[in-house]
């Protein structure tokens, strides 16, 4: 197998995922103090992978140190979880996060994106000031967090979006207070929101509480999709001079722009349910599995021109949100808050600028900035 450093990962993701892909369908990640991972590096492999039964998601994957005890139970979601337990969740809360219900959405997202916007005002770090509370200001409206705490709720989404760490420990008691209060709330007060239709579904209130917990922990994908997607437009004019003559063409803008700096790197690990065959190679069982979407996001053998962003492209089936039964089920609501986000964005000042120093975060797993600085 072709030998990913870790290292190089951090610095050039799509160069040095790229090069694994078209060494072969499999690499081996070394993980300092970790046993190796298997890393899947193809589209069409990929997606296999991410589809097949016999590699199952860690439920262990949830217990964080110095989280107290009556937390745990709530934090083990859907992602952690397979087959029919998995399924049971998935099938009773599908109905709150369709796309036609995420459409519905669209008007209160426009609020909260255009209140936002009005309290930037010349030079700013993009990230705290917009794309880091937008999606927990997005998730508030969705479970009726009242409006005095919001404050807080922005405070715990900064911290879950930071990782583990004691930090992260001590936000959770809190989160999953509130939680439990927003789903008591929703019994006695119906609400026009995402968690008045979970609680009408055969839902405990433990897996409702589970539910918030979820969405807070996903819910964060646009914060760093904004930002790369705005730092990739800006660099690409041709581009965002054409979303401007076209602005029907956002919703495919951000399908492209997913495929083109989404950022997930690597999927959650899996691991070998059994002594398996994958992609030709005879795996032990308990070996850890993780799919390179960004590599598998420019497969040359999927994607016509991989290496170019191309906002009119018709096909651009990325695993930006993953695929399979864990397709991430909140996308559809993570897709209409980076088109609204976007769209109003550059729609208040069309000569946005970003200072070109902007950094990565040396991450691992994740494709995002630590600040955004721009001109509004």
């Amino acid at each position: 197998m072709y030998e990913i450093d870790l290292a190089a990962t951090m610095g050039d993701p799509f160069g040095v995922y790229g090069q694994a892909r078209e060494s072969g369908p499999l690499g081996r990640l070394r993980i300092p103090g970790m046993a190796d991972w298997v890393v899947v590096t193809g589209y069409d492999d990929s997606r296999a992978a991410l589809s097949d039964p016999r590699l199952e998601i860690r439920s262990e994957s949830f217990m964080r140190p110095d989280v107290p005890g009556d937390c745990l139970p709530y934090m083990r979601t859907m992602s952690e979880m397979n087959g029919a337990e998995h399924a049971r969740l998935r099938k009773a809360a599908a109905p709150a996060f369709t796309p036609r219900r995420a459409e519905a959405l669209r008007a209160r997202i426009t609020e909260i994106v255009g209140d936002l916007l009005d309290s930037i005002d010349g030079e700013t770090d993009l990230i705290p000031a917009f794309t880091r509370p937008l999606p927990m200001d997005v998730i508030c409206a969705l479970v009726g967090v009242p409006e005095e705490d919001r404050d807080t709720w922005r405070a715990y989404g900064a911290t879950v979006a930071g990782g583990g760490g004691g930090d992260f420990a001590a936000a959770v008691p809190g989160i999953i207070a509130g939680a439990k209060a927003a789903v008591a709330r929703r019994r006695t007060e119906p609400g026009d929101d995402l968690l008045t239709d979970l609680v009408a579904s055969e839902l405990t209130d433990e897996e409702l509480v589970t539910m918030v917990w979820h969405l807070v922990m996903a819910g964060q994908t646009p914060t760093n999709l904004i930002a790369n997607a705005v730092v990739a437009l800006l660099t690409h004019p041709s581009q965002l001079a054409l979303l401007r003559e076209q602005p029907e063409l956002m919703p495919r803008a951000v399908e492209e722009l997913m495929r083109f700096c989404g950022p997930t790197m690597l999927s959650i690990p899996r691991y070998a349910r059994e002594d398996m065959d994958l992609c030709g190679a005879e795996l032990p069982a308990g070996t850890a599995v993780t799919c390179a979407i960004v590599g598998a996001n420019r497969d040359p053998r999927v994607f016509d021109a991989p290496e170019e962003l191309d906002i009119t492209r018709e096909r651009a089936p990325h695993l930006g949100f993953s695929h399979g039964p864990h397709f991430c089920i909140g996308a559809s609501i993570a897709r209409v808050t980076t088109q609204v986000a976007l769209t109003e964005l550059f729609n208040r000042d069309p000569k946005l600028t970003a200072d070109p120093a902007t950094l990565r975060a040396p991450d691992p797993g994740t494709y995002r900035l630590t600040s955004l600085p721009v001109s509004l």
